[in-house]
């Protein structure tokens, strides 16, 4: 249906870019469509580690659930994202750079059962969610790297 691809510099180190963005319970504070993100488990980001959402929707709020479906430290997480109606599937890897990390993020989103006959007309609203984020996650990471650097 949907796939998006966004790009961040960040002056942070791999490490901590990773353990920051990979960690899905730090999503609510980055990404603006995310009322709440809660880790359904504990201990270290594994495998099968699981986040419970209430993302922002048309004006209201759904639960969804993100469970981590690879993991490389500090290189890759791959989550898989299920709630009403859709389906994601979020690709985030990282790259040292010499100023610090470059992050691409891929999230495809697919809209299943009914609502997939609104895929035509959902492009604009997942490129201005994805944008959004894009954003927030950019904005996040310049403060902690401003608060790292004091």
């Amino acid at each position: 249906m949907a796939v998006l691809t966004e790009t961040i510099e960040t002056t942070l180190g791999i490490d901590e870019a990773f353990a920051f963005v990979g960690d899905f319970a730090n999503s609510q504070l980055w990404d603006p469509g995310v009322a709440s993100s809660v880790r359904a488990d504990s201990g270290e980001v594994r495998v099968g580690s699981a986040y419970n959402l209430a993302v922002r929707v048309a004006g209201g709020v759904q639960p969804m659930t993100y469970t981590v479906t690879h993991l490389d430290p500090p290189r890759r997480v791959v989550l898989a994202g299920e709630g009403a109606g859709v389906k994601a599937t979020d690709d985030i890897r990282f790259t040292a750079t010499e100023s610090g990390t470059r992050i691409d993020y891929t999230a495809d989103i697919q809209l299943v059962g009914v609502r997939r006959l609104l895929a035509p007309f959902a492009g604009g609203a997942f490129r201005k969610i994805a944008e959004n984020a894009r954003d927030g996650m950019q904005r996040a990471l310049d403060e902690r790297a401003a608060t790292a650097a004091r």
